[in-house]
């Protein structure tokens, strides 16, 4: 390691090729020489640590014989320009790795790095090719703005849309916006009860009024999405989906099971790797948005499970360094026996290495779902077996009221609240009799899933459309029942779109896709699935009418019937990995 001082460079500009002057903070060693270049362009204010570092020591970085460079993105604080969430980022890219390659004491060779939104900013740059970059390292990030952020399958993501447009885009719209300083003064203390009073602003309906930004004045491209504005070329320059043959560089794509774009990091790596081109590596920690401490939700998964400590080896930090140092430096620190997937089991709570995703070792094994017709709560009669059901099994129902959803309680979320992602006990929510519950009985016997998971479900309902939710949980010998993870699929878009079909009263198979996990359910715990029609404020409320509470406030109450029959066999499909 080379330890010495470094020099610093503030507001450096550097001109897109439409004239705009986007600003960055330049951090190299303060001795003679070329140095590769790590860039980060970020939304969030280059002159936070929090944001520029967060889960980097970036001085380390410089320290280790690189130069990092930190940029506000186009219409963010020191920058040029009118911000659009990532319309101007693959172009902008190009033109920031380029002028940076060009720096005099750059050596020619650009890395990128970053999370969410500044992990996109690389892969959207990468998207147009830029001949000086190298390597990325995107970690928790997208590849489709409106797929991943805003809308998942007809379903608008209520809390973290609004709390990203209300906290982290807000304020310095409002500051450019509202440049006396008095006024700003008075727009800022309204900002901030606005945020302040957010989990009830979540149930406002309809959404495409939303009072907080409209009142504010800001964040235009909140409603463009809500109404329709964002057009198709638009959205095109906004995702990578279809561009995957374009990202030919060595990425290393760090992820977590709690993380709320875990599906999106896991697709990246698995189209990057079809690619065959270059170098893919991935990490999966038990983390959560930018948390990758080893405690998350209510459950410590060891010390080894940190970014600190990375079983015990290795930190986020050195593992930068690692990577950059093999394709920036063209050091052999990443064997090629290096296994190309870390992933921790949690349950056991260990680290593996791994050589596909998903793992074709593999077994998809079907649990299925049993009652006799009182499945309602914890307390009621519903099981989980390996056993198919009788050909006469009773059905369970539920009713499904819009204006009292269940809560979110923890899981792959990213919103205003405390501590609202993770792994949190569910037994106070699974004493409502809207939820209902599959528990199997305790297992002599470890067993491993890891992978995908699906629930396949028949249902009925009494609406013109409506939702239906599953969850799967690892419930311990004392009771606690911890979420491992959960899905949603809205009626209507059952077959992927809206293709008008009828859903009123109809016995129709649903499959619910949960997010992927990693988790060996030990001896004496049992393996759990919950069944609902809500998961709020995460998505939002199906009104049961055929219309959103996006566009209206009008709801229905539903009536949900559950199926569990010989010719309608529900259950869950389990990717189980042989202990």
């Amino acid at each position: 390691m080379e330890i010495g001082q470094i020099s610093v460079e503030k507001h450096v500009p550097c001109q897109m090729r439409d004239g705009i002057t986007l600003y960055a903070d330049i951090y190299h060693p303060k001795k003679e020489g070329k140095f590769p270049v790590l860039l980060t362009r970020l939304p969030y204010n280059k002159d936070l640590p929090f944001y520029s570092h967060r889960y980097l020591d970036t001085n380390r970085l410089v320290q280790n014989g690189y130069i990092v460079i930190v940029q506000d993105v186009r219409g963010r604080f020191h920058s040029e320009g009118d911000f659009y969430p990532f319309l101007y980022e693959a172009e902008d890219g190009y033109d920031t790795v380029e002028w940076a390659a060009a720096l005099p004491y750059s050596n020619g060779k650009v890395g990128m790095f970053g999370l969410s939104y500044y992990g996109y900013t690389q892969l959207l740059a990468a998207t147009e090719q830029p001949p000086h970059l190298e390597a990325i390292v995107p970690a928790m990030t997208l590849n489709d703005w409106r797929n991943n952020s805003v809308d998942n399958g007809g379903k608008f993501l209520v809390a973290s849309s609004e709390t990203w447009a209300l906290e982290s885009i807000a304020p310095d719209q409002l500051k450019r916006k509202y440049g006396d300083s008095e006024q700003y003064a008075v727009k800022m203390e309204k900002m901030a009860d606005y945020y302040n009073q957010i989990e009830e602003w979540y149930t406002y309906k309809p959404v495409h009024e939303w009072p907080p930004l409209k009142e504010l004045g800001v964040a235009r491209y909140f409603y463009d999405l809500l109404n329709g504005s964002v057009t198709e070329d638009m959205a095109e320059r906004m995702s990578i989906l279809g561009k995957y043959k374009q990202l030919n560089l060595p990425a290393y794509h760090i992820a977590g099971w709690y993380d709320n774009l875990l599906q999106s990091t896991l697709k990246n790596y698995m189209e990057m790797q079809k690619n065959g081109q270059a170098v893919q590596k991935l990490i999966v920690g038990p983390w959560g948005h930018g948390v990758f401490s080893s405690v998350i939700g209510e459950r410590n998964f060891g010390l080894h499970a940190s970014g600190d400590s990375i079983d015990g080896k290795d930190d986020l930090t050195g593992l930068h360094i690692r990577w950059f140092d093999q394709w920036l430096k063209g050091e052999e620190t990443v064997g090629a026996d290096e296994a190309p997937i870390q992933l921790f089991v949690m349950g056991i709570n260990e680290w593996r290495d791994e050589q596909e995703w998903p793992l074709e070792r593999a077994s998809y094994i079907p649990y299925y779902l049993h009652s006799k017709g009182k499945a309602n709560t914890r307390f009621g009669d519903g099981g989980l077996s390996l056993e198919k059901p009788m050909k006469e099994e009773a059905e369970d129902t539920f009713v499904y009221d819009p204006e009292n959803p269940v809560p979110t309680n923890g899981g792959g979320t990213l919103y205003a609240g405390v501590h609202t992602m993770g792994p949190k006990d569910q037994r106070q929510l699974e004493e409502r009799e809207d939820v209902l519950v599959y528990t199997s009985e305790p297992l002599g016997n470890a067993l491993e899933v890891t992978g995908p998971v699906k629930v396949k479900l028949w249902a009925k309902t009494s609406a013109e459309d409506t939702d239906f939710a599953a969850k799967l949980i690892d419930v311990h010998p004392d009771g606690t029942a911890f979420n491992l993870t959960d899905g949603i699929v809205r009626a209507t878009y059952r077959n992927g779109e809206n293709r008008g079909e009828r859903i009123k009263d109809e016995i129709l198979d649903y499959e619910i896709e949960l997010w992927p996990t990693s988790n060996v359910f030990l001896p004496g715990h049992c393996i759990r699935v919950e069944i609902s029609s809500s998961n709020f404020p995460r998505y939002d409320t199906n009104l049961n009418t055929g219309e959103t509470m996006v566009s209206s406030e009008k709801f229905k109450t539903a009536e949900q019937t559950i199926y569990h029959q010989e010719i309608y066999p529900s259950h869950i499909l389990l990717p189980v990995i042989q202990c």
